[in-house]
């Protein structure tokens, strides 16, 4: 290999790599809101999460950057595990997009008649749009121009390469040449960090010739495992969710990589007649793409069957304090079918969710640490109670199980609300910095944590003595800023974390009176409870 041909080799694979990450922001930045919209909506089962899967990650062309929409969706008590291996199972197949970019489009074609032009398209929207979405339309354009480009010069350089020394790299057939291809796509995509990069490369040669069918197919596979180290590294220092993502996620493509391997006489066998049914006989960069996609289609059709006990399995590794606190203890499927039983359950749920969201709530007004993790936990628990309760018919229980469902549904949305206000709550810790802030904040502080002590009996007076104290802090705070001795900026930011400690204190009061009348049997009890509403 000449100097020339190994330059402009590793032009070619930088420019594509440039591309796809331009691409990737690009259209993260022109859809992205829509795009994590569709992620989170269309995944009510593991067949649409594999649906949502395939389209986002075509749309995104990447991956990884639907594995951690992912991971933020199961952390955040919108997923289930079962779900987001459905989504994890269509990034496998979504991404083999690129494959078929590569064959239809930048094998074969004249690149210069329309790459050019889309890169200085996607340059003017990027540097002359005035709105973020218009100018990462731009930059996705100018990237899928990119694309093109750098595809050109690797099809250059494996083709000079195929003319110098033939079929001889990694030609195919025996074991040991299959062996060595699927090495090679393992480590090109782990020293590439992108198994697209990698197809693209073995697409490209074997479309110049420097490779066999055989072998490329081999490659393919390689790649296509290779393509989980990088999800092995992002979970090494992550939560517990995404380690258990990212294992299935490694699952699923050793799986499949076994599998195809396994298979591979038969899979070309029958991607060869598929190829003939479709016209692509002769294409090699088409052929190769289609392989890809049957046996990453294969993968899904063996395992998203069993997605249900594979999330279970997983669900049982890398368990923390959060998730056993966002574990139920006591709902169970089976009690459904007896209302008295359900309602026990439920019931027996809120002490652990009332000791949880008053301890994240008191913390937020002490020392400043994470509640992240913990109000993610506390408001995993409420949504397991809420759905269990959803799931009741309540048509065939008696009216006062059906009413006492109700205050428990009640008590629980109250919980919920503290644990996803604390966070925000917490920031008033460190406005208190300021002098004249610390004036303003610290009795309605002191009454918040009063409040969040009180009894059942005491929570109305020690409302009343907060809203008191709010008032005359949100006072200070609106003098303080017209005197100029606080920014406009910042005060308006501790008004409104105010606000939500407002609303803490309040949601914390009524969880209280409610779990009050919870454990009366006492209609006046009750009764009070709603006039309090």
């Amino acid at each position: 290999m000449n100097f020339t041909t190994a330059a402009t080799a590793a032009g070619g694979l930088a420019l594509f790599l440039l591309a796809m990450l331009m691409m990737t922001e690009g259209l993260k930045a022109f859809g992205g809101g829509r795009l994590k919209r569709l992620l989170g909506r269309w995944t009510s089962t593991p067949l649409r999460g594999v649906a949502a899967g395939i389209l986002v990650t075509a749309l995104v062309q990447s991956s990884s950057a639907v594995t951690v929409a992912a991971i933020g969706f199961v952390n955040a008590g919108m997923l289930t595990l079962r779900q987001a291996l459905g989504v994890i199972f269509g990034t496998n197949v979504g991404t083999t997009m690129t494959g078929w970019l590569v064959s239809l489009v930048g094998v074969g074609f004249r690149i210069d008649a329309f790459a050019l032009p889309l890169v200085a398209v996607g340059v003017a929207l990027r540097l002359l749009a005035a709105g973020k979405r218009v100018q990462g339309l731009g930059e996705a354009l100018a990237g899928f121009g990119l694309f093109f480009l750098g595809l050109d010069l690797m099809r250059a350089a494996f083709a000079a390469l195929a003319a110098d020394y033939g079929t001889v790299a990694i030609e195919g057939g025996a074991v040991a040449h299959w062996a060595a291809a699927l090495a090679l796509g393992f480590v090109v995509t782990v020293l590439t960090q992108s198994s697209s990069a990698a197809i693209a490369l073995i697409l490209t040669a074997a479309a110049g010739g420097l490779v066999g069918l055989p072998a490329a197919a081999a490659a393919v596979i390689g790649a296509n495992v290779g393509t989980t180290v990088t999800a092995a590294l992002a979970a090494l220092k992550a939560t517990a969710a995404a380690r258990r993502l990212a294992l299935g996620h490694i699952g699923f493509n050793l799986v499949t990589g076994v599998v195809a391997l396994a298979l591979l006489p038969v899979l070309l066998w029958t991607v060869d007649q598929l190829a003939l049914a479709f016209d692509l006989a002769g294409q090699p960069a088409a052929i190769l793409a289609l392989f890809h996609t049957v046996f990453n289609v294969l993968g899904v059709l063996l395992l998203l069957p069993f997605a249900g006990r594979f999330a279970t399995l997983l669900e049982r590794l890398y368990r923390s304090a959060e998730d056993d606190l966002a574990q139920p203890q006591h709902l169970d499927a089976t009690l459904a079918t007896t209302p008295e039983l359900a309602l026990a359950a439920a019931r027996a749920e809120l002490p652990r969710l009332q000791a949880a969201a008053g301890t994240i709530a008191r913390a937020a007004l002490g020392a400043p640490r994470s509640l992240a993790a913990e109000s993610d936990s506390v408001r995993r628990l409420a949504v397991a109670i809420t759905e269990f309760i959803a799931g009741l018919r309540a048509e065939s229980m008696p009216r006062d199980v059906a009413d006492a469902l109700t205050h428990t549904l009640r008590s629980t949305r109250y919980l919920e609300e503290v644990a996803r206000l604390a966070p925000s709550v917490q920031r008033l810790t460190a406005a208190a910095a300021d002098a004249e802030l610390s004036a303003a904040l610290a009795p309605a502080q002191a009454a918040a944590a009063a409040a969040l002590q009180a009894t059942a009996t005491q929570a109305g007076a020690a409302l009343a003595d907060f809203e008191r104290a709010y008032q005359h802090g949100k006072a200070s705070v609106l003098a303080a800023m017209v005197g100029r001795r606080i920014e406009v900026e910042p005060a308006d930011a501790v008004l409104d974390d105010l606000s939500r400690l407002r609303r803490l204190v309040q949601q914390w009061c009524k969880a209280t009176a409610a779990l009050a009348a919870e454990g009366s049997t006492s209609t006046s009890a009750r009764d009070d409870f709603e006039e309090a509403e």
